[in-house]
């Protein structure tokens, strides 16, 4: 809800990623594989589940309330064959830029995953390893430094332009990655100005609470109006990098054979740390299992396939780039992965898909419980890891997911459930630990 292609009241100016919509197709119904960093972004680059390796959380995130979380696999394993190797091995040229946060030491960057050129992607899943949005950056895969002042979006839209620019008479894969919209939060200050001036104008409730999952089952404080003057700025100067990428594109001569895809790795971040954004109607955020945590914005545009202003209601994630592009560039795949090919969905025909799944046992920073979902058609069931209760909403009708239905459709429940449980049999799914000799619900597989 943070841009105003799906949000007519967006707080934040995004003409830029508006306009991209309005040349594509835009999704109603996309979501990520997981509601928070680096699981979502192991998805995008193998096609796969996180659960498959068990990496479930953000690296390294292992909180311990009620109950031990899950085992957390801290890196997306060595043996995996990325996106960019895909590509590389039909001959593109392949670059990445910005946040990377899939595993723990050099032998994991970009560099060596397929990528060609890698700037600014390490381990640390914050914007930089001295907490910096403006230079001097601080950050270990940075090859030089900006001039003093210079914001790392404008830098990391700059290098991928500049590389769009060099490899425009070859096939090429150019993955900009930006750290915003990350804490910590901070603005260009001319921004700020700007929004602190619309947010004078803007009245009403700001927050209201939330459910805690946590020990004490305290409330926790949901955003539910947009008015964060650095956030906004935050959300605005990432828009304007976009349109530098955009232009370079269309400058470049190759717009009209270039295929682009805008998404994000999780929600926005609404109960915690600061709770910058709203992303009312829907509930929850970051680190939330609702859809204000997994449902996410996501454009494609393929010049030779999508109608402008197109929109779909087709349910996709994050697990479908991967087949996705590969059957773009007529690239086999021929090891297993989990998402599927949405170019039929891109022609504005349904998806043979069945169902999606989310799995988080873990306690996020954001105050997430820890829990499991699955999606079938409209009906979505939540699952909570720490007592087993169940939730059941219909999204066509409730996408806020305020009226539980569980009890008035137990059948529905057991058909949802018992699938739910097969697919987490099938990627070999962990669970919670017992703390101090309690022992937390565990599914029968």
């Amino acid at each position: 809800m943070d841009i105003g292609a799906n949000n007519p009241n967006c707080f934040y100016d995004t003409p830029c990623i508006d306009k991209l919509a309005e040349s594509g197709m835009r999704f109603t119904d996309g979501y990520a594989a997981n509601p928070v960093c680096s699981p979502t972004r192991y998805s995008l680059m193998t096609g796969k589940y996180p659960t498959r390796v068990g990496a479930t959380n953000f690296f390294s995130g292992k909180r311990s309330e009620r109950f031990r979380p899950a085992p957390l696999h801290d890196r997306m394993p060595l043996s995996e064959m990325t996106l960019a190797q895909l590509l590389k091995k039909k001959g593109y040229a392949t670059f990445f830029a910005g946040k990377w946060h899939l595993g723990p030491s050099k032998e994991y960057y970009p560099q060596n995953r397929g990528f060609d050129i890698n700037i600014g992607g390490h381990h640390l899943g914050g914007p930089y390893t001295g907490k910096k949005y403006f230079s001097p950056f601080n950050n270990p895969q940075m090859e030089h430094d900006s001039p003093p002042g210079d914001h790392m979006p404008a830098r990391l839209a700059r290098d991928t332009a500049t590389f769009i620019k060099e490899n425009k008479d070859k096939p090429f894969l150019a993955y900009l990655s930006f750290y915003s919209v990350h804490t910590p939060l901070m603005g260009r200050p001319d921004l700020v100005k700007k929004y602190k001036q619309k947010a004078a104008n803007i009245s009403g409730k700001e927050f209201a609470e939330e459910e805690q999952n946590f020990a004490t089952n305290s409330k926790r404080k949901v955003r539910i109006l947009q008015k964060h003057a650095v956030y906004a700025a935050m959300v605005e100067a990432m828009d304007e990098a976009v349109g530098v990428v955009l232009k370079q594109l269309e400058e470049s001569g190759v717009a009209d054979h270039t295929i682009v895809f805008f998404t994000s790795d999780n929600g926005g971040l609404s109960t915690s740390e600061g709770s910058p954004t709203s992303n009312l109607p829907l509930r929850g955020g970051k680190g939330w299992l609702y859809e204000g945590g997994i449902r996410e914005a996501w454009i494609v545009r393929d010049p030779e396939v999508t109608k402008n202003g197109s929109v779909s209601h087709e349910p996709i994630c994050s697990i479908d780039l991967f087949p996705t592009v590969a059957a773009m560039a007529n690239i086999k795949v021929d090891h297993e992965i989990d998402g599927i090919d949405i170019t039929p969905a891109l022609k504005g025909n349904k998806l043979n898909r069945e169902s999606l799944f989310w799995h988080y046992p873990h306690y996020g920073n954001q105050g997430g419980f820890p829990g499991g979902a699955i999606r079938i058609g409209n009906y979505k069931l939540l699952e909570r890891l720490e007592d087993g209760r169940v939730h059941l909403y219909n999204l066509k009708d409730d996408i806020g997911e305020k009226n539980d239905l569980s009890e008035k459709m137990p059948d529905k429940v057991k058909q949802m459930r018992t699938q739910l449980h097969a697919w987490y049999k099938t990627m070999g799914a962990k669970f919670l630990q017992e703390k101090n000799g309690k022992k937390p619900w565990n599914p029968e597989l």
